[in-house]
């Protein structure tokens, strides 16, 4: 697609999708909030041998030109597993940047819009890069930090540049953040939590390493049914969880994530990470020839990240809305924080979080924990 200099081209090989990681170097090198992304690690996420979410979805992705220069990229895809859940023909848009150009914008959104509505779909909502089990929605509050592992960062004129376009508001997302050092129990609940731990109703444990593919799969076990009625949902495939089994390996720690149990049955589950994102920033997207010695030294070897993301984070849907399921909750919570403060952590973020999820949303205030990052997502029918 060309409109007067700007040319809007197709994705066609590995070169192709190497400039296509790259454009954000163009976007955003002069952001001192803007990481760096591993380029192996973002060519893999695209790369329909390596990434299951090929296995059942058809993805185009683009780059805008103009006067030659990168200036702007986005992804389209159709996912079968949002008409098999959910029973809409939906397209996705997703990997949207571009410099402060409405028209560079403007074409990059037609070029996704038209693609998904010439294969039959009556809406298009975004971003998501690639899933909503990825990195999820445009940032629109908080550009004042950095983003965790695996957490989205835009300009802030994208928002506006979306708006005219014609997309609208389809659901918000919230980051919050806890001061980890604080204690974060009140004694009544407290007190609470260790009076169920004693009479034996609930233990909590870190997983075991050397069980760990069986520990990983049960922790994404749980997520998929503690998640299932959240809006838009989308369950992990088995290859999905093959995938997120094998690439979580190298960051997970045991101290780290906690498993909750009901009479020896895993019920719940918290996975907090180290954010990687704190330790790469440095490393201008290149793990070789030095960046992997770097990154393992500072991850494994000699720790000293002060951030931590908790990712996933769920309780089986038949105790979500029972005293116990709190129970669970507080106590996977208090198990991070302590691990946490034993390798140095001071801050830990908690993402993402749907705007109406009212009693999840509750549970972070009675914590401490605050609001301190939005991510918008945009519908518009086709």
């Amino acid at each position: 697609m060309t409109s007067s200099s700007i040319e809007v081209r197709p994705v066609r090989n590995r070169a192709d999708k190497k400039a296509f990681v790259k454009v954000l170097w163009s976007l955003y090198q002069d952001d001192p909030n803007w990481v760096p992304p591993l380029i192996m690690e973002r060519m893999d996420a695209i790369d329909e041998s390596k990434n299951p979410f090929f296995q059942h979805a058809e993805v185009r992705l683009w780059i805008a030109y103009r006067n030659n220069q990168p200036v702007g990229r986005i992804s389209a895809q159709i996912d079968e597993l949002v008409q098999q859940c959910h029973g809409i023909k939906t397209g996705h848009f997703g990997y949207f940047d571009c410099i402060e150009d409405q028209g560079i914008a403007n074409a990059l959104l037609d070029t996704a819009c038209s693609w998904l509505r010439d294969r039959g779909m009556v809406e298009v909502i975004g971003p998501f890069s690639l899933s909503i089990n990825e990195e999820t929605g445009m940032l629109v509050e908080g550009f004042n930090t950095r983003p965790m592992l695996l957490m989205g960062h835009s300009r802030p004129y994208l928002q506006r540049l979306a708006v005219n376009y014609g997309l609208t508001k389809a659901k918000d997302t919230w980051a919050y953040e806890i001061n980890i050092e604080n204690n974060i129990l009140a004694p009544s609940i407290q007190r609470r939590l260790d009076r169920t731990i004693k009479l034996g109703k609930v233990s909590f444990r870190p997983i075991n390493m050397e069980e760990y593919e069986k520990e990983l799969k049960t922790i994404l076990d749980i997520f998929n049914d503690a998640w299932a009625g959240n809006w838009k949902f989308i369950p992990f495939t088995q290859a999905e969880l093959d995938h997120a089994v094998k690439e979580m390996k190298m960051i997970i720690r045991e101290d780290f994530t906690y498993i909750a149990e009901v009479n020896g049955v895993p019920q719940g589950m918290m996975v907090s990470l180290p954010n990687i994102n704190e330790m790469i920033v440095d490393l201008n997207g290149r793990l070789f020839p030095f960046g992997l010695l770097k990154l393992l030294w500072r991850l494994k070897l000699n720790p000293s990240f002060k951030t931590a993301r908790v990712p996933l984070m769920g309780i089986r849907r038949k105790y979500q809305n029972s005293q116990l399921g709190g129970i669970m909750s507080f106590g996977l919570f208090e198990a991070c924080r302590k691990s946490g403060l034993k390798v140095g952590c001071k801050k830990a973020e908690l993402s993402w979080v749907l705007e109406d999820n009212i009693r999840l949303a509750k549970l972070l205030d009675t914590i401490g924990c605050k609001k301190y990052k939005r991510y918008r997502l945009f519908h518009k029918a086709l």
